[in-house]
């Protein structure tokens, strides 16, 4: 066992009954998880994001233990799949990687990517970003090109968290006019289109998989939709566990978690002890 004692990794009886579950039956067991702050620890850089190798070795053992592995996130699936060198990692094999809130998908099994074009809105809101920061007067924003969404990162700004608040209400109106939706998070604001979020693609994989016991874990606000989700499909019969990985910037999630932990490192060291007690269960 790892330093996470088995009580450990569920606080509350609804995620101790998610854990009795996946213990008795691990292959109706689906465990997710977003990527940025959960897998991979937030950078000032987006595309050095490079998830904690101890994450992804975790996640290979549960690949072997239960009947899904994914990643839920609102990456771009390539990118998710190169930062996290998920085609390369033992126990993956059978891997689903929901990029874009879900509109993109990579399939492990054959290696095949699933991606829609990306809609005209978002290159027309690019144009107009620049001219929206000079009214704005400002110069620190970096801007990430995310195919179907464009993120607004403030954590290198001078003042990040008075940049972000700056942008909030003229972003939000920018991308109104042209029917998108901004979506925030941690020091970023990511422009996107309607009609897709992570509970969306949480449910559509648990239909898809007929799982019975479900986790996830996040870290941020985009994350809440999944969490929402989870919770609802308890209502529904099934069992969840929702795992927080915290941080001093977000704590939106604390609340509707069922075991909170230390960002990635965090997440690692969870995931690698349920790993531990599905394996030890499976010796006897």
């Amino acid at each position: 066992m790892t330093e996470l004692t088995t009580a450990a990794l569920a606080e509350t009886p609804e995620g101790r009954r998610c854990l009795q579950a996946m213990q008795d039956d691990p292959g109706s067991a689906l465990v997710a998880f977003d990527f940025d702050g959960t897998l991979s620890p937030i950078v000032e850089d987006p595309a050095r994001a490079v998830a904690d190798p101890d994450a992804v070795a975790a996640l290979g053992r549960l690949g072997r233990l239960v009947g899904t592995v994914a990643v839920i996130t609102g990456r771009p699936a390539r990118t998710a799949v190169s930062l996290g060198g998920l085609d390369r990692v033992p126990g993956l094999e059978s891997m689903v990687v929901l990029g874009q809130y879900g509109v993109e998908r990579w399939d492990a099994a054959t290696g095949e990517f699933q991606i829609p074009e990306p809609p005209a809105e978002i290159d027309d809101v690019e144009a107009a970003l620049p001219g929206l920061f000079a009214e704005l007067g400002l110069d620190d924003v970096r801007l990430e090109h995310k195919e179907r969404a464009i993120g607004l990162h403030t954590r290198q700004s001078a003042d990040p968290a008075g940049t972000f608040q700056a942008l909030v209400e003229p972003v939000r109106r920018l991308a109104e006019e042209h029917g998108l939706t901004v979506e925030p998070g941690r020091n970023v604001l990511e422009i996107r289109p309607h009609g897709h979020d992570k509970g969306d693609a949480l449910r559509a994989l648990v239909a898809e998989r007929g799982a019975r016991a479900v986790v996830f874990g996040g870290d941020d606000l985009g994350d809440l939709p999944a969490f929402h989700a989870a919770r609802g499909l308890r209502e529904e019969g099934l069992t969840a566990l929702l795992v927080c990985s915290a941080s001093d910037e977000e704590e939106a999630l604390q609340q509707l978690s069922d075991v909170v932990v230390h960002g990635p490192s965090g997440v690692a060291a969870w995931a690698s002890a349920v790993a531990d007690l599905l394996e030890g269960r499976a010796a006897s």
